[in-house]
């Protein structure tokens, strides 16, 4: 399997990477700075040096040729204006289903945020309502795209070891969730075409990560986006 992922560096894509090495599988990792190479490298990917807020889809899409599926991991961070988070936590979403069209990737699993159907809420300080504003439109506009998309919404993000047991349904109660778990289920996802179509929170919980996903995919569930739950953790850098 080959897997392009956008926002590469990030500590999600980082992970991912490193699970598909593990497995003998082969993943992209689109980055901004040069400096991450070395990285993306040291986790078995191969980086690709690429600004998602300055291409057209047309010149990205020559890097997703051969994929069998892209993950988009990417975000502006958490010290970026609210104008990033709409170039980059949507316009970059939306670039890449743009891309993956032309090259004929049908994959496309996004990493959005706990909450996000939901929107902006009146407690959000501005650049938190834009993030979310931003991933709202960006969960949107996937759904409405010919592709075997699955969105997956995170608590919020921790840096702590992987339990490898998750809560993953259409909508879950608060919670946090490790990076490491996130890596691990989005490959699961990759691994189950009948999670194309859904869009799932995500927290830490009782069930392994295959079950969970297992589970997730024979399940007939019904997307209610007056519902929100819980506060979304925004990644610290970009990528999540």
């Amino acid at each position: 399997m080959k897997v392009v992922i956008a926002g590469g560096h990030g500590k999600i894509a980082l992970h991912v990477e490193r699970l598909l090495a593990e497995r003998g599988d082969h993943s992209v990792g689109l980055i901004r700075n040069p400096a991450q190479e070395a990285d993306v490298v040291a986790a078995g990917g191969f980086p690709i040096v690429i600004d998602l807020e300055n291409v057209g889809a047309a010149e990205l899409s020559t890097h997703l040729t051969g994929a069998d599926a892209v993950i988009f991991a990417a975000g502006a961070g958490s010290g970026s204006s609210a104008e990033r988070k709409d170039s980059v936590d949507r316009g970059a979403a939306a670039l890449l289903a743009d891309a993956a069209i032309l090259a004929g990737v049908r994959r496309y699993v996004l990493v959005s945020a706990i909450g996000s159907d939901a929107g902006a809420q009146p407690d959000h300080d501005p650049v938190f309502a834009a993030y979310m504003t931003a991933k709202q439109a960006a969960d949107e506009d996937l759904r409405t795209r010919d592709l075997d998309w699955t969105v997956v919404r995170p608590g919020a993000l921790t840096d702590g070891t992987g339990s490898g047991h998750v809560t993953l349904a259409t909508r879950v109660g608060r919670g946090s969730v490790p990076r490491e778990d996130v890596a691990a289920v989005l490959v699961a996802l990759l691994d189950e075409p009948r999670t194309a179509g859904l869009s799932l929170d995500l927290v830490s919980g009782r069930h392994p990560i295959a079950d969970a996903v297992s589970e997730a995919a024979s399940v007939a569930v019904t997307d209610d986006p007056s519902s929100d739950v819980g506060r979304a953790s925004e990644p610290d850098s970009s990528g999540a």
